[in-house]
């Protein structure tokens, strides 16, 4: 079988010299664990910090081994009692075309709900950390204002409309057009900024949010976060997620101090990790699922075909290649 394995380190924005495709002896699955066909991978902003050998909310990967990422396929050899042969799951495996989960950590999907890919974005790990993000970090309560970076990512997608499901109004920041028509026109945000064509986003956001932002789910960092944070209301909750603007920085510039302006608003920021809600990913999951197969939550993903891809659909990340989640499709 292909896998993708870690060939070194980056200095900056990763290139395909940090990848190395291999021939490889497909695994045999220990007892508590899946074989699975791979129809579908997942490639993640937070992998850029993998890449990095000091400390990450995430693992480092090590030089030689074998990438790791979110898996969805088919189950070919159980050693675990809960699955069999022919079931389909996702959980935590490999770049390659069969892969080993955690049977303890793995999860049924439902094709019925939705496609395969959907439990890598919206029915999995960014679906999770935005229902978790926004409803139990970030707090929204009806009437706030919620603005959201990477607004057409697979995290801030959803996390938009579950704002609006709990009766906020809605600001999204997207790269190109079509992201913030998508946005508007099909997920219900109330307004969206294309931040490449925007000049001066505080008078965006002055158009935009004329009330002030009450929330503010954080996926980007940089001068999109510093221009939101003169906008916040008293009492406004920050969620920071993800940091995409600085993940390939050596050393992150040091600007204008901002923490002056959470003085007067009294606002409170605080940093977020899926994995600490791990025991009540079902909770999340049940009603995702509910959401997607009524029709309440859209959602939308981006495929690059072929597991020979998946590096240009990871690199593609960073310059804003998908709408919705980016997934590979292996088989």
């Amino acid at each position: 079988m292909r896998a993708w394995y870690f060939a070194e380190r980056p200095d900056g924005e990763p290139t395909m010299d940090s990848f190395d495709l291999r021939e490889t002896e497909r695994p045999t699955p220990q007892n508590g664990e899946l074989l699975v066909r791979v129809h579908y991978l997942s490639v993640d902003p937070y992998m850029r910090g993998r890449m990095r050998a000091g400390e990450s909310y995430a693992e480092p990967w090590a030089v030689g081994d074998v990438l790791q990422g979110g898996v969805v396929g088919e189950v070919v050899a159980s050693e675990h009692d809960a699955y069999e042969a022919g079931e389909f799951v996702t959980g935590r495996g490999t770049w390659a075309e069969y892969s080993v989960l955690d049977g303890d950590d793995a999860m049924a999907v439902n094709p019925d709900v939705a496609g395969l890919p959907a439990y890598l974005g919206v029915l999995g790990m960014p679906g999770r950390t935005a229902y978790f993000g926004l409803l139990e970090v970030a707090e929204p309560r009806p009437g706030d204002t919620v603005v959201v970076s990477g607004a057409a990512g697979a995290v801030g997608s959803t996390v938009g409309q579950i704002a609006s499901l709990n009766g906020c109004r809605v600001v999204g920041f997207a790269g190109t057009d079509e992201k913030t028509a998508w946005l508007t026109d099909d997920l219900g945000f109330d307004a969206a900024i294309n931040y490449e064509t925007t000049d001066d986003y505080r008078a965006a956001l002055d158009d935009a949010a004329p009330d002030g932002v009450d929330v503010y789910f954080d996926n980007v960092g940089g001068p999109i976060t510093d221009a939101v944070f003169t906008t916040l209301n008293v009492d406004a909750r920050v969620a920071v997620c993800g940091q995409i603007a600085h993940y390939n920085d050596e050393s992150v510039p040091t600007g204008p101090r901002k923490l002056p302006q959470l003085i007067a608003p009294r606002a409170k920021v605080e940093g977020l990790l899926v994995s600490d809600y791990a025991t009540r990913f079902g909770v999340a999951r049940d009603r995702l699922e509910a959401w997607v197969a009524a029709g309440t939550i859209d959602h939308r993903e981006t495929v690059v075909e072929g597991l020979e891809n998946a590096p240009d659909a990871f690199l593609g990340l960073f310059s804003g290649d998908n709408i919705g989640k980016q997934v590979v499709r292996v088989e």
